[in-house]
């Protein structure tokens, strides 16, 4: 386990910052104490202090996980957002979409949002905006990329697709056996 490079902070942030924007402080500087990013088998986990400094003491070999995995870096040195990040990611989203409850079991199953299971869109959501997921009754089902900007989506036709879909709380029945 060691602290992220300049380069790979700079991949995380950026990655985060389409999601959270100026909101990735919040996320280090927090209440109840100071978090922190720590890289470990090409994983990138969120942890605090505290629970780093008590890890210390745990050889690099033996440790399996340590904090929250918040995504990975793939074999060409990009950051790929997990799931697992969503519990942290929503409290902090600027731009939001909701999706229908018809919808809502599609994206789980990992498609795309179709404009004919839109529920709402955050306003001045710019096109390939990261955009949080979540139902009708607010809850964060995932998070993906805006297809369509909000003026695009009033006027394009309901099998148009609005949001790309990047990742949803489904992929922790799909992808159990890979997820850490």
């Amino acid at each position: 386990m060691r602290p992220l490079t300049e380069a790979e902070t700079r991949a995380v942030f950026e990655k985060l910052g389409r999601y959270i924007g100026e909101n990735i402080q919040l996320l280090v500087d927090r209440p109840d104490g100071t978090y922190c990013f720590r890289l470990h088998r090409d994983r990138v986990y969120y942890l605090s202090e505290k629970l780093l400094k008590v890890a210390a003491s745990i050889p690099r070999e033996s440790l399996v996980s340590l904090g929250t995995c918040f995504g990975k870096f793939t074999k060409s040195q990009k950051f790929r957002l997990s799931v697992t990040a969503l519990d942290f990611l929503a409290p902090y989203a600027k731009y939001k979409v909701w999706v229908k409850p018809g919808s809502e079991q599609s994206f789980l199953y990992g498609n795309h949002v179709l404009k004919s299971g839109l529920g709402r869109i955050t306003e001045n959501t710019a096109q390939y905006q990261g955009v949080v997921v979540y139902s009708m009754a607010d809850v964060p089902l995932g998070f993906g990329v805006a297809a369509k900007s909000t003026q695009e989506c009033r006027k394009v036709d309901p099998m148009a697709i609005v949001v790309f879909h990047q990742a949803d709380v489904g992929e922790y029945v799909r992808n159990e056996d890979t997820l850490t």
